[in-house]
C-alpha cells in the first residue's frame, strides 16, 4: 500500500506486542494519527527473561505482511531458516521430514527481537506516539473513549477507532462482552497439557549442539519436546506434556530418570545440572485457545491477533495469522476508502472462518507432532502427498504446504485436505487405484535415489501409471 496523505482520524491501538506494533505501521502509512498504549514497560528497556517465549516460526504469510511495511529483510536476517523436522527417536536415531520442497522453509525468530524491530519501526512515523505502563480500565465505545490506568491515575483518550491487540486475555474484548446487543460469543479452552521452557546451550567451542536448520522434535505419543535454533547458537527447548505428568516429577532423581528414559540423547545437550535447576525453579504454563465473535463494535472498535483468536503454538501460525489480520484489515480499508462503518463488519465476516480454522488446525498439529510422525502410515501419506504435489502442483497442495507456503485461506486449507482424503480413500477402494498409487510411490522413491538426472527416463517409464492415477483423482 502506498503511503497516503494525512488524515483526521485518530486511532488508539491497545497492546504493544507483535500484532499491535505492526498494525501501527500499517495505520500510520494510511496517514492516521496513531497512539499505541501498552500495559507493560517498554520491552526495549527490560532485561532478557526466559520461560515464556516459545520461539516464533515465520512462514510465507507473516513474511509477506512484513514485506508490505519494508521489514521482511531486517527480520529474516536475524532469523534462522528451518527446512525440516528432525525427529529424535528414543534409541537416538534421527529422521528428517522436510516441510516443503526445495528451499521452502519456515524461519525461527526471537520474539523479543521481532517486537523491538516493530516498535522501532512504528516510532519512525511522525504521526505515531507510544505510551507504556498504560493499562486498559474500561471503554465507552459509543463515545470512542478508552480509560487507562497510568501511575495510579486514570487517563482518558477519545479516538475515532479503538483497536484491541492486547492478547489472549484482552481487556478490550472483555469490554465488548459487556454489550448485550453484540450477542458476543466467547469460547475459551485450556489444554490439559502445559509447557515448560528449557535451554540447550552452545557447545564449549561456541557452536550449535545439533543440526541447525531444523525444528528438532522428540515425539513420544502422549507428549513431546521441541527445540528451535537461536542466533546465539543456543536452542529454545520446550517440553509439552500433561500437567499431571509435570506434577508427578517431584525429585531430581525422578527428573533425570524420566529424561534418560524418554529423551536420552537430550540429557548431555541440556546438561544435568542445568536441567535440574531450570525444571524445579520453573512451573508448567497453560496453553489456551480462544475463539470469539464478532470482532468489531459498529465503527468504533475491532480486536485482532490473540485478542480475537488465541491458539496453541503447534502449527507455528499464531504470529503469522495475527500479522495476516493486519493485512486483511488494511485491504478492507483500501476497499472501503477508510470507512470504518463498512470495513469493520467486513473484517469480522471475512476473518472469522479463517481464525477458527487455524485454531482447530493448531490443535490437530499437536497430535501430528507428538504422535503421527511416529506412524509409518503418516510417513507414507506424506510421501504420496509430496509426489502428487510434484506431479500436479496446481491441483494437489498438501495441508502443511497450503498453510505455511501459500496464501490459501485457512478454512479452505481444511476443505482442501478433506477433498484429498476423500480422493485417496476412493483410490484405495479398487485394485487399479492401489496399483497406481504404488507405482507413484515407486516413482517418488526412484527420483530420490537417482536424482533429477534420470528423471525424464523414469517419468517416461511410469507415465502410464501416473496417467491412470490422474484419471482417478481428477475425473
Amino acid at each position: 500500500m502506498a503511503e497516503q496523505k494525512a488524515s483526521t482520524k485518530l486511532v488508539a491501538v491497545c497492546g504493544g506486542g507483535l500484532v499491535g506494533a505492526l498494525n501501527v505501521c500499517f495505520l500510520a502509512k494510511r496517514g492516521f494519527t496513531v497512539e499505541l498504549f501498552e500495559m507493560r514497560p517498554d520491552i526495549r528497556t527490560q532485561e532478557v527473561t526466559r520461560g515464556r517465549s516459545i520461539n516464533l516460526s515465520l512462514s510465507d504469510r507473516g513474511r509477506e505482511v512484513l514485506r508490505r511495511v519494508g521489514l521482511e529483510d531486517r527480520v529474516i536476517q536475524k532469523g534462522i531458516p528451518m527446512y525440516s523436522r528432525m525427529i529424535h527417536d528414543r534409541n537416538g536415531t534421527l529422521r528428517q521430514i522436510p516441510y516443503g520442497k526445495g528451499q521452502q522453509s519456515i524461519v525461527s525468530v526471537d520474539r523479543r527481537m521481532l517486537n523491538e524491530v516493530l516498535l522501532d519501526a512504528a516510532e519512525q512515523y511522525s504521526n505515531v506516539k507510544t505510551h507504556f505502563n498504560h493499562k486498559v480500565v474500561r471503554c465507552d465505545f459509543q463515545a470512542g473513549e478508552v480509560v487507562f490506568l497510568h501511575e495510579g491515575k486514570e487517563v482518558t483518550k477519545t479516538v475515532d477507532l479503538i483497536i484491541g491487540a492486547d492478547g489472549a486475555f484482552s481487556a478490550v474484548r472483555q469490554q465488548m462482552m459487556k454489550r448485550p446487543e453484540l450477542r458476543f460469543d466467547l469460547q475459551q479452552h485450556y489444554n490439559p497439557h502445559g509447557y515448560m521452557e528449557l535451554i540447550i546451550p552452545p557447545t564449549q567451542d561456541g557452536q550449535f549442539a545439533m543440526g541447525v536448520n531444523h525444528v528438532h522434535i522428540w515425539p513420544r505419543n502422549d507428549f513431546m519436546m521441541i527445540a528451535l535454533p537461536n542466533r546465539d547458537r543456543s536452542y529454545t527447548t520446550t517440553l509439552f506434556m500433561p500437567f499431571d505428568k509435570f506434577s508427578s516429577i517431584r525429585t531430581e532423581d525422578q527428573l533425570l530418570d524420566f529424561f534418560r528414559e524418554t529423551f536420552p540423547d537430550s540429557v548431555p545437550l541440556l546438561g544435568e545440572s542445568s536441567l535440574k535447576k531450570t525444571f524445579f525453579k520453573s512451573k508448567a504454563l497453560p496453553l489456551v485457545t480462544v475463539k470469539c465473535h464478532p470482532y468489531h463494535v459498529e465503527d468504533k472498535a475491532v480486536i485482532m491477533g490473540d485478542a480475537a483468536h488465541a491458539m496453541v503454538p503447534f502449527y507455528g501460525q499464531g504470529i503469522n495469522c495475527g500479522f495476516e489480520d493486519c493485512l486483511v484489515l488494511d485491504s478492507l480499508l483500501d476497499k472501503y476508502n477508510n470507512d470504518f462503518a463498512k470495513a469493520l463488519p467486513a473484517y469480522t465476516e471475512l476473518r472469522d472462518p479463517d481464525a477458527k480454522a487455524i485454531c482447530d488446525l493448531a490443535l490437530y498439529n499437536y497430535i501430528e507432532m507428538r504422535a503421527s510422525v511416529n506412524s509409518r502410515l503418516f510417513l507414507v501419506r506424506k510421501k504420496i502427498d509430496d509426489l502428487l504435489h510434484w506431479a500436479f502442483p496446481s491441483y494437489w497442495v498438501p495441508l502443511y504446504t497450503s498453510v505455511a507456503f501459500s496464501k490459501m485461506r485457512y478454512h479452505q486449507c481444511i476443505a482442501n485436505k478433506a477433498w484429498q482424503d476423500k480422493v485417496l480413500t476412493n483410490i484405495g477402494l479398487g485394485a487399479g487405484g492401489t496399483l497406481a498409487a504404488s507405482a507413484l510411490f515407486a516413482l517418488y522413491t526412484q527420483i530420490g535415489n537417482h536424482g533429477n538426472g534420470g528423471l525424464p527416463q523414469l517419468v517416461s517409464q511410469l507415465n502410464g501409471s501416473v496417467a491412470a492415477l490422474a484419471q482417478r483423482v481428477f475425473r
